[in-house]
């Protein structure tokens, strides 16, 4: 089911939902005194096996939510490579939880979003749409 005809309070409360999913999954946690953050994708990761796997549905369900939005098909493609990326060199062992840390995939995936619905995050925050 293809949703393009999405109103404007739906369409920023999923830009909203997408927004916290890859905060949590990837910039959930600053180690203190450096500029690095992770989340819970690199946290699974070091799941063997599981863990790639869970971090994956959860990207593919921003691509989906991407998709219901009416994303075009190319930029569907491209966030689908993002997290095929991700998936690919984070089920690496070591290197992969290293790649995870400094690649990410959903942060990269909300900002080809943002910038199809010519928003920044600030705009997302300060949006009218209702909360919840």
């Amino acid at each position: 089911m293809k949703v393009t005809n999405v109103n404007y309070d739906d369409r920023i409360r999923r830009l909203r939902r997408i927004h916290a999913l890859a905060r949590v999954m990837d910039t959930a946690i600053r180690i203190p005194g450096t500029g690095i953050r992770f989340g819970a994708d690199s946290v699974l990761g070091l799941i063997p096996g599981v863990g790639d796997a869970g971090s994956a549905l959860v990207g593919l369900f921003i691509v989906n939510e991407a998709r219901r939005l009416g994303v075009p098909r190319h930029k569907l493609v491209r966030m689908l490579g993002n997290l095929g990326a991700d998936a690919v060199t984070g089920s690496v062992p070591l290197l992969g939880d290293l790649f995870d840390v400094y690649f990410k995939s959903n942060r990269r995936n909300l900002q080809i979003l943002l910038d199809h619905f010519d928003m920044t995050e600030e705009q997302l925050g300060r949006a009218q749409g209702r909360k919840g």
